[in-house]
């Protein structure tokens, strides 16, 4: 039964069948092979997404999509750039420190890529950087979206995973996630200095700065409303995605005065298109699940990993391993719902802070991403860009060693992830 599982969820994804499907379409072949009741499929679509914390979802979808159309990504640029568009390279670095910002209001790697990232790769093109080079640095970056809070997948791992705090999880995200953008800069700096990429010439004076710090001051607020109104205990997860909502309009429409009442029909639009698929992977990840769980894997693997006697430093390079091929064909949520009840309780029993096993987990899956032929960052990027994928790719190596080895220091340093949860009391 489990091979007819994981054959029949390749074999669709071979086809060209959308992840969600691919998924549900091996469990179902699953069930019929392992004489199994068909009704646990509609039954365990629904309770998949029959929890509280997911209301958070649309909301944090909602709020990304208001800021945009408040004229977030422009306001974010211009703050920017003015500290990094002078440097070697500044379009670059504005770039990484653009979407790094506009991480902490999206929760998502997509959004990041299509709306701050879209912007900086017209700019960087008209300013004389390859195309290819501009959007593989874009969907490099990109990728901080899911890891620096808000983030979706990290509400979703705290549902797979309960024993884990979200609120501490989030937490955990936020050094790991400036790590990797400071990792995209050192090699953005390489590149641009090797290919004579120069610094943008414009002349700010004080009152430029101050202007462009006071325009981005209300983005700015809006993750640290978000994180600290979370962690003071203000309110919950959810209520601060509904919080965030509130501010986002209110911030659009009358700080920024560029969100209309007319495009809000096209906004709701597209964030419940977004939350749909979103809930649709999260719903067929959980019918995958089950089938794994009452085929005893999770148990039959926890025996044979422990009875290994790996060490816990051995087991994180094991996992590293087989997250980052299981990410080329997988996006992170169904990796997430499906591999995190099976690995976390494993790294548990190691002895493995929770914490930063859940990032080297998210990052590990946010990481695939940008590896075909499922990379849904890598073609979203490319359509944004008008760039070939073979192009793209062959730019995108040197971030993507970049990230890797900051992966080994998250594996090497456990305290990257976890001091600013020990320092808000969340251990």
């Amino acid at each position: 039964m489990i091979a007819t599982l994981f054959l029949g969820c390749i074999v669709l994804l071979a086809l060209g069948v959308p992840v969600a499907f691919a998924l549900g379409g091996g469990t179902l072949a699953a069930l019929l092979v392992g004489n199994l009741p068909l009704v646990a499929l509609p039954k365990y679509l629904f309770s998949g997404i029959d929890v509280f914390a997911l209301m958070a979802v649309p909301f944090f979808i909602l709020t990304a999509e208001l800021m945009t159309g408040g004229a977030l990504s422009e306001v974010l640029l211009r703050f920017a750039s003015q500290f990094v568009g002078r440097f070697r390279g500044g379009l670059g670095h504005t770039n990484i420190l653009t979407i790094t910002f506009f991480s902490g209001i999206s929760g998502s790697a997509l959004a990041d890529a299509a709306g701050p990232g879209a912007i900086m790769i017209r700019m960087m093109k008209k300013d004389g950087y390859r195309a290819e080079y501009a959007a593989a640095l874009t969907a490099a970056v990109s990728i901080l979206g899911p890891i620096i809070p808000p983030s979706i997948t990290m509400i979703i791992y705290a549902l797979a995973y309960p024993e884990i705090n979200l609120v501490g999880l989030m937490i955990a995200g936020v050094l790991p996630g400036f790590v990797i953008a400071m990792a995209m800069a050192v090699i953005n700096h390489a590149i641009s200095t090797r290919r004579n990429y120069r610094g943008v010439a414009e002349q700010l004076v004080l009152k430029d700065y101050l202007r462009n710090t006071w325009r981005a001051l209300p983005a700015l607020v809006l993750p640290v409303l978000i994180l600290g109104g979370i962690a003071s205990g203000a309110f919950t997860p959810t209520e601060a995605s509904v919080v965030a909502v509130f501010y986002a309009a209110a911030a659009g429409r009358w700080i920024y005065g560029s969100l209309e009442w007319r495009m809000l029909p096209s906004i709701l639009s597209r964030s419940a298109l977004m939350t749909a698929s979103v809930l649709i992977i999260v719903a067929m990840s959980a019918t995958f699940a089950w089938v794994l769980t009452v085929s005893r894997v999770p148990q039959q693997m926890t025996e044979l990993i422990v009875g290994m006697n790996l060490s816990p430093i051995a087991f994180l390079f094991a996992v590293n391993l087989l997250l980052l091929v299981f990410g080329i064909f997988i996006e992170p949520l169904p990796g997430v719902v499906v591999l995190v009840p099976i690995l976390a309780p494993i790294a548990h029993a190691l002895g493995i802070n929770d914490l930063q096993f859940g990032i080297i987990v998210i990052v590990n899956l946010t990481m695939g991403m940008l590896t075909p032929p499922v990379g849904g960052l890598l073609f979203v990027t490319s359509v944004v860009a008008r760039v070939p994928l073979t192009g793209m790719i062959a730019e995108l190596w040197p971030f993507l060693w970049a990230q890797i080895a900051v992966l080994v220091l998250l594996t090497l340093f456990p305290a990257i992830c976890t001091v600013l949860p020990v320092v808000f009391g969340y251990k």
